[in-house]
């Protein structure tokens, strides 16, 4: 049986997150690595001000979720597999040992500022629950257009999806999804339209910066929330990694993958918990949990449990 590290994609930020990891020397070290890295101090990016900002926000997602992954290694944890939601794959191929620490918050920061720039305002993400994927890409099809452009963005289960493009498009399908049925429809706390092909030209150049950056092969498998496959080949990381802004994010068939590979315990690394619900949903056995929600200890005993069920 097999654990998973999953990390969270944008939304889950919260004011003052950076400030509120554990105060030990690893945070610290941690801490420091992230601001020498940034030519900044990464404590600053934690505000409610700053967090407006795709950049920060990007940043204290990565930052949180390596410091977190470490403290569980620190408890005894190993991960078999670890992977992240969009922005959450990038500390997911830090904690496989395939992107240098370092090299991540240099790459996530660019990521961040192309991203904005591309789109600075009437563009973002908004969720739709209730609805199958057939039904949401009819909608989408009906709406979309060169002027008002809308697209499926992410499928995180079988009737929860995710559509990216301009707030006017957006708001025309889920008015059209509550007529056919939608139990809830929102626009989410995220700026820019991505998964989609309006973030192919900022992708195509977070490519071209990868090209500087040496990738190793990982300890443990890459799990990729857009294809739902494990890599191990470092350019196909690196590949996923530049390109997931503007592709399709499949976390259920990920989190169903996962599953077929054996993964009896997956645990979420704060600040998120929405990405355990729909794990559980993939797992017919086994365990899903958020360690802002259930506590390190908790995750540290399932994990040794499972471990002594395999001897």
């Amino acid at each position: 049986m097999k654990i998973l590290f999953t990390f969270p994609g944008q939304g889950p930020q919260v004011p003052q997150m950076l400030h509120r990891l554990p105060d030990n020397p690893l945070t610290h070290s941690l801490i420091e690595q992230a601001s020498l890295a940034l030519g900044e101090d990464v404590l600053l990016l934690d505000s409610t001000d700053a967090l407006r900002s795709t950049r920060a926000v990007q940043l204290c997602l990565l930052i949180a979720g390596v410091v977190w992954a470490k403290q569980c290694q620190a408890e005894g944890i190993e991960a078999d597999f670890c992977g992240g939601l969009s922005i959450g794959a990038f500390p997911a191929a830090v904690i496989a040992g395939a992107l240098g620490f370092g090299d991540a918050v240099r790459l996530v920061a660019l990521r961040g500022e192309l991203m904005q720039q591309a789109y600075p305002h009437g563009f973002g993400l908004s969720a739709i629950t209730g609805l199958r994927q057939a039904q949401i890409e009819e909608l989408v099809a009906q709406v979309n257009s060169a002027t008002s452009p809308v697209y499926l963005a992410n499928i995180n289960a079988e009737d929860q999806l995710v559509i990216a493009g301009s707030d006017a498009a957006m708001a025309q399908v889920m008015q059209l999804a509550k007529t056919r049925g939608a139990q809830k429809t929102h626009q989410l706390a995220v700026s820019v339209p991505s998964h989609c092909a309006l973030l192919d030209e900022p992708a195509t150049k977070l490519a071209e910066a990868f090209k500087q950056i040496h990738l190793s092969r990982p300890a443990c498998g890459y799990l990729s929330g857009t294809t739902g496959r494990v890599y191990w080949q470092p350019e196909k990381i690196a590949g996923d990694l530049a390109m997931n802004m503007a592709r399709t994010v499949n976390w259920r068939d990920a989190m169903v993958a996962a599953y077929q590979r054996d993964v009896r315990l997956a645990i979420e690394m704060p600040p998120g918990a929405v990405l355990t619900g729909l794990t559980r949903r993939a797992m017919e056995q086994g365990e899903a949990l958020s360690v802002c929600q259930s506590g390190m200890q908790v995750a540290a005993r399932l994990a040794t449990r499972l471990r002594e069920n395999e001897r």
